[in-house]
């Protein structure tokens, strides 16, 4: 099939392709007589594979960690094991920072109710002094955005 069929059916756009494939994570495909690539069933079922792992929001390193997991199925499972523990510690991470941001957007839209103008929006006048430099109450509620990433 050509790139634009691989495409269609992983749902992969063609420059992802096209990236995977120098970055070594498809292998090559065949070329036809008249130099298109002719890829096979391999590069569809490891680009599905590459597109659930990029899914689950794995980089690239970690997703060719895997492949080469996947291309000697005789190896110890204990690393991927940590791969995963180390992506769920990523994510968990991800959300705690996302918690401390949601707290802050919290805080600031406290600090105005409807029906003023504009000129008396608490949560402008918040973030006008915030970006003078003056301490913001939003960040009393919670840590810096992304803080607990660090």
């Amino acid at each position: 099939m050509r790139i634009g069929e691989l495409s269609r059916s992983t749902g992969v756009d063609v420059d992802t392709i096209r990236y995977c494939e120098k970055a070594g994570l498809l292998p090559p495909p065949t070329r036809a007589p008249n130099g298109y690539r002719d890829y096979g069933t391999p590069q569809l079922e490891r680009l599905a594979f590459i597109r659930h792992c990029r899914a689950l929001d794995m980089p690239l390193a970690e997703i060719a960690r895997l492949l080469d997991f996947v291309a000697h199925p005789q190896a110890d499972c204990g690393d991927i094991n940590q791969l995963i523990d180390a992506q769920l510690a990523r994510v968990r991470a991800r959300l705690q920072s996302l918690r401390a941001l949601e707290n802050q957007l919290a805080a600031l839209r406290a600090r105005c109710d409807t029906g003023h103008l504009a000129a008396d929006c608490g949560i402008l006048q918040e973030l006008v002094s915030a970006a003078h430099g003056e301490a913001c109450a939003c960040h009393a509620a919670g840590a810096e955005v992304g803080e607990s990433s660090r």
